[in-house]
């Protein structure tokens, strides 16, 4: 047996992450919200759909799942048979005050620990469990590693005096965290842009603000670049991420300023899968950025992380020859500037999903180098 779920999640303002958890109708355990897969609705569709009428949440579903897990769905008439509920993650921009299943079930936020341990399916607690943007302090053991490792590289006792004189590694961790802030929040309103409604103005200010709050980031790492003397990788590696990143953005800027000049507003549902795939890989920059303060310790899950990346690429490349291709069967029938204009977005939208492998490709370097 098949079903869908959502795993709805925010973000608070100190990076922390939440998730929503809400009672089942009968046992009343701690579950995510879930249900059969519908007929005529892909999974992450149908997922948002479930999200609504059980908790009364709406947002942003990633076409691509995050895994899935089994758990024993009890039948009314005795026994129970085996399910196996693909997870697809959810952003959610905001919550009704009133939905269909509202007073059957208890709905409480949750931090990423907190719901692990409140849910009962092993698998399902391992995907909420790995689902977070770690803290950017990397916490008592990880502060004694990045220690030592100092003191190994600091092991040539004649160049101890040499390096103290030099300016040490200036701010890159942290600038490479403030523009994947930046990547999530222009992600998001390039999410609700492509969901079309009386916001697009606004969304479309959010996402150019994001863009040039990213120009002066990358501004100043580039002139770090050169004028700090002990840099954390090498100088090539720095300014190769932080580029592949603000060509995302600015792709994501590029895509908004296309759907102003043409005046679009309604866009095809590839479009928008597409602008939820930008919003997942976005997340997962966020969360790969503190992990690389210490590659030794976060390898292996840099490692999942950038192959999450490439294979959401992948599905975006699926999602953008099937928009072209009805774009294409519908023009044929109606006005052919329709093309030329859809043919615009979606390539700025493939852009987007190409400069996150990129990013990918930069940190499995890093990786391959450092780790």
């Amino acid at each position: 047996m098949r079903q869908i779920a959502a795993l709805p999640y925010m973000t608070d303002a100190d990076g922390a992450m939440r998730v929503l958890l809400i009672t089942s109708r009968d046992t009343r355990r701690w579950v995510i919200p879930k249900g059969n897969r519908i007929k005529g609705l892909s999974g992450h569709r149908a997922a948002e759909l479930e999200a609504f009428e059980e908790a009364g949440i709406h947002g942003i579903a990633c076409p691509a799942p995050l895994g899935h897990y089994r758990y024993d769905k009890r039948r009314r008439k005795g026994g129970a048979r085996e399910a196996t509920v693909d997870v697809f993650p959810l952003a959610v921009t905001g919550q009704l005050a009133q939905w269909p299943e509202q007073g059957q079930r208890e709905l409480r936020w949750f931090s990423i620990d907190e719901a692990a341990g409140a849910v009962d399916e092993p698998d399902l607690r391992g995907l909420i469990a790995g689902f977070r943007r770690p803290p950017r302090d990397p916490g008592h053991f990880g502060r004694i590693l990045l220690w030592l490792q100092d003191k190994r590289s600091e092991r040539i006792a004649p160049l101890r005096w040499f390096h103290a004189l030099m300016p040490k590694q200036g701010r890159f961790f942290e600038q490479f965290e403030d523009h994947a802030d930046n990547l999530v929040a222009g992600a998001n309103a390039l999410a609700r842009l492509l969901k079309g409604g009386p916001d697009m103005a606004a969304d479309i200010r959010e996402i150019s603000d994001r863009e040039h709050e990213a120009d002066d980031i990358i501004r100043d790492v580039l002139l770090d670049v050169r004028r700090i003397f002990i840099t954390p990788f090498d100088r090539s590696a720095i300014t190769g991420l932080i580029g592949a990143m603000d060509d995302a953005i600015d792709q994501m800027n590029q895509t908004a300023k296309a759907i102003q000049l043409f005046e679009v507003t309604q866009f095809d549902s590839q479009m928008q899968d597409m602008s939820a795939l930008i919003v997942e890989c976005a997340r997962i920059t966020a969360e790969a950025m503190p992990l690389l303060r210490s590659l030794s310790l976060n390898g292996a899950r840099l490692h999942d992380l950038t192959e999450r990346l490439v294979k959401l690429e992948g599905h975006a490349d699926i999602l953008h020859e099937a928009g072209l291709k009805a774009l294409y069967q519908r023009a044929r029938q109606g006005n052919p500037m329709d093309f030329v204009v859809g043919n615009a977005i979606y390539g700025h939208l493939e852009k987007v999903t190409d400069r996150f492998e990129d990013v990918a490709n930069e940190i499995s370097g890093l990786v391959i180098d450092h780790a």
